[in-house]
């Protein structure tokens, strides 16, 4: 029995530290809450039960391990994490007598702060307790912490980084693409003070709130409220708090609870700290929290709704995530209807079933998750096809985790990146698509080929509904698209993604051709090496991209739905259609290029071989051996000096 336990524990110690690392190191949640709570208690209960602790079991551990890109200090006071509740009672019972400040439990990252002779010289984060990461120039950046502050000797102050929901969602609302806004503004901040760029964290709009006054040299203050009087008296925001005993507890989680309907900074529940800073001293600490403080975390609201379906929405690896689709239900303020279902585990853990009735809550009051299944039908049907392509699908075990990958190599969900470029900047630029927004487009089968990106309107209803889209990213996208159906050939070019064709090369390429679609696509392997820049290969690889005849078939496709804009400027027609080749060296210009952009602006074209297309060869020494020369004379091309050059472009 008691090995049975043992591996338990370790089973329950790995996928604890697991989550931690994906959750504090990458901003990724691949447990819900309620998951990790319930594994967390039940190990807990083991530990206490057998003895037998882990030296990495989360029970005695803090937070997560430095990122690799940042310098790494260690505490001088170690930062440790608090033990939490989520019962009333107990909170007050273990205030006791005592008086305390309950405040908001701020939910970002916290922060240690170091200032010397007035002036802020230290900024780290927690990490693990022991040692964190050094962002002091990060922390120079964030918009309210003092750069300076009046007292003299060394402070040491912790608080936390938070980005504010309304500067969060303004974040996002500068970004087009429904899909790569931000997920939470936690994950956000996290991700904007742990990284190497300063700025980043100045535009990302990172405050900091300060909790903690944890030594002030040549003061002594015992009381934590007046602690925290004295930091706002320094010029630092502080994290609101309202004094507490036993009697007046209570009614004030309750004036909190309705108070974070409205809070604008991100809090997932309260701190319960003693006030008496020489009584709290004496009580000490476990090897992860101290004893004169407590977490008070909200208990998740839940909903009962029915699952009516799961959805397979495929990714770029084959992977192919399930989603619960379920009847619509208020949570924390806002309708939801869908929910991640991290893997087959999950599925079968709850026995779902289509019709069954579900519980779903919000972790942290932001993300959608299913907690329990009522009913456990079980009549969940795993496909064998993917949605996608018709492929086989299958369930692959990796570790013990179990999902379900589509086995088509071709599979367009696989080929997504070629729709990425498409829709890409520097080719159609069709704002507001993401991967992750092309994938879901390909899941609904809205798009199997590029002209689908311009007949979108014909999926309106299913777009709408998706998440991450509704109406107004909707008509933002059709507007986007309509643009972006008026375009270039060399747009285009690049768009299609020709092997070699970089998009430089594209608008070479296309002024070489006047900007005539017609030419670009008819271009053969000589005419191609006759452009500066492209070797036999790429030619090659060109002229077979334009042969083949499923490329043929697409690029006709988007002549119904594309309006090219073919016009060409040169600054003047004096050379127009002939065809110069230059060679040597030149006395007047700094370069060949420079003479090229004179030629070409004049209409001519510049290659960088002699053929039979030649007109003219440029050299200062029209008598030298060299092999271009001598093929000049084979095939009776003129040869002119740079002077008669001039002379042609001065007409």
């Amino acid at each position: 029995m008691f090995e049975e336990k043992k591996k338990r524990i370790d089973e329950l110690t790995e996928k604890l530290n697991e989550a931690s690392r994906a959750y504090y190191a990458d901003g990724i949640e691949i447990i819900t809450n309620f998951e990790y709570d319930e594994m967390y208690d039940e190990l807990l209960a083991l530990e206490d039960e057998t003895g037998y602790i882990r030296d990495d079991s989360p029970s005695i551990n803090v937070g997560y391990e430095t990122a690799a890109g940042l310098p790494k200090v260690t505490h001088e006071i170690k930062m440790l994490s608090l033990n939490k509740t989520k019962d009333r009672e107990e909170l007050r019972s273990w205030l006791g007598d005592q008086k305390g400040l309950l405040s908001w439990k701020l939910d970002g990252l916290t922060v240690g702060l170091t200032y010397e002779n007035g002036r802020l010289v230290q900024g780290v984060t927690r990490g693990n307790g022991i040692e964190g990461e050094l962002i002091t120039a990060n922390t120079l950046a964030c918009r309210n912490i003092p750069k300076s502050i009046p007292h003299k000797g060394r402070v040491m102050v912790r608080g936390e980084a938070v980005i504010r929901y309304s500067d969060f969602e303004e974040i996002n609302e500068a970004i087009a693409d429904a899909d790569a806004k931000y997920k939470n503004p936690r994950n956000l901040c996290s991700g904007s003070i742990r990284q190497l760029d300063p700025q980043i964290t100045a535009e990302r709009k990172v405050r900091f709130y300060a909790f903690s006054l944890t030594m002030v040299e040549g003061m002594e203050i015992n009381s934590r409220r007046e602690r925290m009087e004295w930091l706002r008296s320094q010029g630092f925001e502080i994290a609101d708090y309202i004094m507490v005993d036993s009697s007046n507890l209570l009614d004030t989680i309750d004036h909190y609870e309705e108070a974070i309907k409205t809070f604008d900074i991100p809090s997932d529940g309260l701190v319960l700290t003693l006030d008496d800073g020489r009584y709290a001293a004496t009580l000490g600490e476990t090897a992860k929290f101290p004893r004169d403080a407590i977490a008070f975390k909200w208990r998740d609201q839940y909903a009962d709704t029915v699952l009516r379906e799961i959805e397979w929405s495929p990714s770029r690896t084959g992977l192919l995530n399930s989603v619960a689709i379920f009847d619509p239900v208020e949570l924390e303020g806002t309708t939801v209807s869908r929910a991640s279902v991290h893997n087959i585990n999950i599925l079968e853990d709850l026995e779902l079933g289509i019709g069954d009735t579900i519980r779903v809550y919000k972790a942290n009051m932001i993300i959608p998750q299913l907690s329990d299944n009522l009913t456990r039908s079980g009549n969940m049907e795993i496909p064998e096809t993917c949605p996608v392509c018709g492929g086989r699908a299958v369930i692959r075990d990796d570790e013990g985790t179990k999902t379900l990958n589509c086995t088509n190599p071709d599979c367009l969900a696989k080929h997504v990146k070629r729709f990425s470029h498409f829709v890409s900047r520097d080719a159609l630029n069709i704002e507001g698509l993401s991967e992750a927004g092309l994938l879901k487009l390909i899941g609904i089968s809205a798009i199997k080929t590029f002209p689908d990106l311009f007949r979108l309107a014909e999926y309106r209803d299913e777009i709408v509904e998706m998440e991450g889209f509704g109406q107004k990213s909707f008509d933002n996208l059709l507007a986007s698209a309509e643009r972006a159906s008026h375009t270039t050939p060399a747009r285009l070019l690049y768009g299609l993604g020709v092997p070699g064709i970089g998009v430089a090369t594209s608008n070479l390429i296309s002024r070489a051709c006047r900007n005539k679609w017609s030419e670009i696509e008819a271009l053969d392997e000589e005419s191609l090496t006759d452009i500066d820049g492209i070797g036999s290969v790429m030619a090659g690889d060109y002229v077979r991209f334009f042969e083949d005849e499923d490329n043929r078939a697409l690029i006709d496709e988007l002549m119904n739905v594309l309006e090219l804009d073919e016009s060409y400027e040169a600054a003047g027609t004096g050379l127009e259609g002939k065809v110069f080749v230059i060679t040597g060296s030149l006395e007047h210009y700094a370069s060949r290029k420079e003479l090229k952009a004179e030629i070409e602006a004049e209409g001519g074209k510049v290659a960088s071989s002699v053929s039979a297309k030649t007109d003219y060869l440029i050299t200062n020494d029209p008598n030298s051996g060299s092999s271009k020369n001598r093929t000049a004379h084979e095939l009776g091309v003129a040869i002119i000096t740079e002077d008669e050059i001039r002379e042609m472009l001065a007409k």
